[in-house]
């Protein structure tokens, strides 16, 4: 088993890409806000009531988006970043799929759920966090 990643140093690289868990059944690499309010009525995708309704003016927003890095408890909140170090988005969860990846990677199914920081961005502009973004450095 791997150890946990509290405390430690660990690196992992991977693709954005999505995967097909089961027949019939395809989860596409980026969930959409569109996407997100689809699967609002549901308690697993509880939310703001205000995001519904910003989804029609937003629907191509980047809410998540799912890779192949392999990753393990502790892991949470680690940066994700592009092939030119960019910030991407934050990892914060895996798939049902990936809670035996402790022991064994499956490739063709062990996915990591990162925050894309589009969405991140957007967020802290409508909770009215412009304050916050004036403080950060971007680089073009």
């Amino acid at each position: 088993a791997y150890p946990d990643a509290n405390g430690t140093l660990r690196l992992t690289f991977g693709r954005v890409q999505g995967y097909a868990p089961r027949d019939g059944l395809l989860a596409t690499p980026f969930t959409t806000l569109a996407g997100w309010s689809a699967k609002h009525h549901s308690p697993d995708y509880e939310g703001p009531t205000w995001h519904a309704t910003a989804a029609a003016t937003t629907p191509d927003l980047p809410v998540d988006f799912l890779s192949d890095v392999d990753t393990t408890g502790g892991n949470s909140g680690s940066a994700t970043l592009n092939g030119r170090g960019h910030l991407i988005g934050l990892l914060f969860d895996g798939n049902y799929e990936s809670m035996a990846a402790g022991w064994q990677f499956d490739p063709a199914t062990t996915r990591s759920i990162h925050l894309d920081i589009r969405y991140l961005l957007w967020l802290i502009r409508q909770q009215g966090g412009d304050w916050i973004l004036k403080e950060w450095t971007f680089a073009p």
